[in-house]
């Protein structure tokens, strides 16, 4: 086995294709359905905010869908990105274990966001748009896309999340930078963001109340069109790219996982390195455990409800049969605000559903003690997210120091944290709160949230 810390690949091995899952699933995913005749939805009705060619990715049936030279070019800024192995982890927790992590903090904009962003809007540019409106949470994916919307010299506009936009001043910082204008959401320049404002004026705000207001913006202008960091099927094919180089990484380090793990929020990150892997383990090449982990604060999968919902607050989306807290449901304002999204990927909630991925939750506390060892180990301090995939590598290394298994690990640092350190100065100076999933309050706003489902997803 080769014993390199760092594994890397020339750019004449880097993929050169997506890959969808969709041919290979065992059982087909259901249909995503119009918001009012709760009929498959065709590609007319995607037309008004994506275009044609993400929409037929969105639908495609075939296996592989070839990257863009341009997009290629692009990649290649910071791709292929290396792949780890975690030895002063591993010493760290004395475990026979092996940790492996694929890094995508090494981007522009310092996670895995741009894999998808630099191919939505090469797309939209090649239609003609000029301008594209998304929604943000931590920010993550709004650098991304106001990145990739700079080389288009596409107008960019985005709505962050209040808790985020309050809390991470510098992701605001960086959007601006790379030239895109950046509203709180809910905001006062929108229908759906002056109703909730009317509601409840000092709310913290959700994902699926800024997809409502950049939807909003996006339907009612024919020169602007919408763009999204995650959930979607194009966008979990887009970040595939992942896991099709971690697999040839592994493999040149001799190699063969015996678990995945990955952070679940809306499912590109967890999706983008699994899909691939999961691939080989259908036709018989690995066994892996492929395991998601999410916030206690926000748990779809763990603990919300298998049903058609919204994507947004408003409900103006399609609806789309998915783990959902509700799209009312607003979580608690945790540091991970990439990953506070009441609904889960559809196609990662059909695997969970014929049990061929695992699910568990943990508490941000637990998870920022992750995130420090893993800072004062290998030297990297990791994005509030992807902490909860590091938190259950370290439970599962934990684990093989008990039984003395040599389990290979394999997770997914999807970014930095180096914009995100007032959550660690929280962090450290003791000031971090869990809030209890089962508190009386919390689960009174789920009741109401899942009572507003759509009548036919019951």
């Amino acid at each position: 086995m080769r014993s390199a810390t760092k594994i890397l690949l020339d750019e004449s091995e880097a993929p050169r294709r997506w890959y969808n899952l969709i041919p290979d699933l065992p059982e087909p995913p259901p249909p995503v359905l119009h918001p009012v005749t709760h009929q498959p939805v065709g590609p007319d009705d995607l037309a008004p905010l994506f275009p044609m060619a993400l929409i037929l990715q969105e639908v495609t049936t075939d296996r592989y869908v070839d990257i863009p030279d341009e997009v290629a070019e692009i990649y290649r800024l910071w791709r292929p990105s290396p792949l780890y192995r975690a030895h002063r982890l591993e010493r760290a927790l004395d475990t026979p274990a092996r940790i492996y992590y694929k890094y995508e903090g090494v981007s522009p904009s310092g996670s895995h966001k741009p894999n998808t962003a630099v191919p939505q809007v090469f797309y939209n540019a090649q239609d003609g748009i000029r301008k594209l409106t998304t929604e943000t949470g931590a920010g993550q994916w709004g650098s991304a896309l106001a990145f990739a919307c700079g080389l288009f010299d596409v107008d960019c506009e985005i709505w962050q999340v209040r808790a985020s936009y309050d809390g991470k001043p510098y992701r605001r910082s960086m959007m601006e930078t790379f030239g895109a204008t950046v509203h709180p959401s809910p905001s006062d320049r929108t229908e759906s963001g002056r109703k909730i404002l009317a509601d409840d004026p000092d709310t913290p705000g959700s994902l699926g109340i800024a997809i409502s207001e950049a939807v909003e913006v996006a339907a009612t202008h024919d020169d602007t069109r919408y763009a999204l960091g995650s959930v979607l099927n194009h966008v979990l094919l887009h970040q595939t790219i992942i896991g099709e180089e971690a697999l040839v990484q592994l493999a040149q380090a001799g190699e063969t996982p015996d678990l995945l793990v990955g952070c679940t929020g809306g499912g590109s990150n967890f999706g983008g390195l699994m899909f691939p892997f999961l691939r080989e383990k259908w036709a018989g090449r690995m066994s892996p455990v492929v395991r998601a982990v999410e916030p206690t604060a926000c748990p779809s999968l763990t603990r919300g409800t298998y049903a058609y919902d919204f994507g947004d607050t408003a409900g103006t989306t399609p609806l789309m049969k998915m783990h959902t807290l509700g799209h009312d449901f607003i979580p608690d304002p945790i540091h991970a605000g990439g990953l506070r999204y009441h609904g889960m990927s559809p196609l990662i909630s059909h695997l969970y559903e014929e049990k061929e991925i695992e699910a568990i939750a943990k508490p941000q506390s637990e998870c920022f003690a992750a995130g420090v060892l893993f800072a004062r180990t290998e030297g990297i301090v990791p994005a509030p997210e992807p902490t909860h995939a590091l938190a259950a590598a370290i439970e599962e290394a934990l684990r093989c120091k008990e039984s003395g298994e040599e389990k290979v690990i394999l997770t997914a640092l999807c970014g930095h944290g180096h914009l995100d350190l007032p959550a660690y100065g929280a962090y450290l100076a003791g000031e971090i709160v869990d809030k209890d999933w089962a508190d009386a309050d919390v689960q009174a706003e789920l009741a109401a949230a899942l009572a507003k489902l759509p009548a036919m997803s019951t």
